[in-house]
């Protein structure tokens, strides 16, 4: 399993220094996300292109707002940027986002997922696409620069998702899932769905927040401030049901050094290919963490 770091970075110049950071470090994997800071596709181009030896990835670009015509041309574009470094994560986003703040119906999101899939996968591989789904068309032909076209991750939870990303995607990216989900779920139903589509094995990227404390207590209660919105938007809201946690805290990996390790190497036996890590704590914690990760990975 591959160590990776999730990060929350603010301008292009935090980006680049965490990127580097990263590779002195010895990481092969950098996840950034597309929230409602800086665009992760345009971030990545820059500053992945000014900080070579490292793969970066979206965790996620929400599909509602940008066309599949649209994303396929700006992934393209970024990984033509970055010498073909980049992982695509994309994902729904949540009902109250897709509604609330941008006015679209978030109707049948399986439906939209599997449509923008069969519109960008083309895309991505031959530059050309006719398609009339359900929810969404897309014909014509794209001329973005020579590139290889990126691995393709789904935010699948749910098991309908899960079976879609391992029929046409390259894997899945989870977030506030648990050891047990991941084990009983998420890891044996993208792999089923991969093989009996005769597709390889997916990549199942697990992504957790992590603490390496000397206070549990304190930093669990952190955990559930920095997190709190995770346990109220239905679908992480589900992962935490499943895995009968009550809060963000309890899936949160937080302990001391050994403990911390000892459970982010469990994951591997759950199924997860990449572990990413998204830091809290102080800065004396999270320093603490990436000792952690960094051994981990090197080991």
């Amino acid at each position: 399993m591959e160590i990776s770091l999730f990060g929350f970075d603010q301008t292009i110049e935090d980006f680049e220094a965490s990127l580097q950071r990263a590779v002195d470090e010895g990481f092969a994997t950098y996840w950034t996300p597309q929230i409602f800071g800086m665009d992760a596709l345009t971030a990545i181009a820059v500053a992945a292109r000014a900080v070579p030896g490292i793969r970066v990835g979206t965790s996620v670009i929400p599909t509602y707002p940008r066309h599949p015509m649209m994303l396929a041309q700006q992934a393209l574009t970024t990984q033509a940027a970055t010498d073909g470094r980049l992982l695509l994560g994309i994902g729904l986003s949540h009902q109250p986002v897709v509604e609330g703040m941008w006015g679209m119906s978030f109707d049948r999101p399986v439906a939209h997922m599997r449509d923008y899939l069969e519109i960008l996968t083309p895309l991505l591989h031959k530059r050309r696409v006719s398609y009339a789904g359900e929810a969404l068309t897309g014909r014509g032909e794209i001329t973005p620069p020579p590139a290889e076209a990126p691995p393709v991750l789904v935010a699948a939870l749910g098991p309908q998702m899960l079976r879609l990303a391992g029929r046409v995607a390259d894997g899945t990216i989870t977030w506030m899932t648990g050891p047990a989900t991941i084990a009983e779920l998420t890891a044996p139903t993208i792999t089923a769905a991969a093989h009996e589509a005769g597709r390889p094995s997916p990549a199942v990227v697990v992504g957790l927040p992590v603490c390496v404390t000397n206070d549990v207590d304190a930093a669990r209660a952190r955990a559930d401030r920095d997190f709190a919105i995770y346990g109220q938007l239905p679908s992480y809201r589900a992962m935490l049901d499943r895995e009968g946690a009550a809060t963000p805290a309890d899936v949160a990996i937080i302990g001391d050094a050994t403990e911390v390790a000892d459970r982010i190497g469990a994951l591997a036996g759950c199924g997860a290919t990449v572990f990413a890590a998204s830091l809290f704590g102080d800065r004396d914690e999270q320093e603490a963490s990436r000792e952690v990760l960094v051994s981990l990975q090197s080991n």
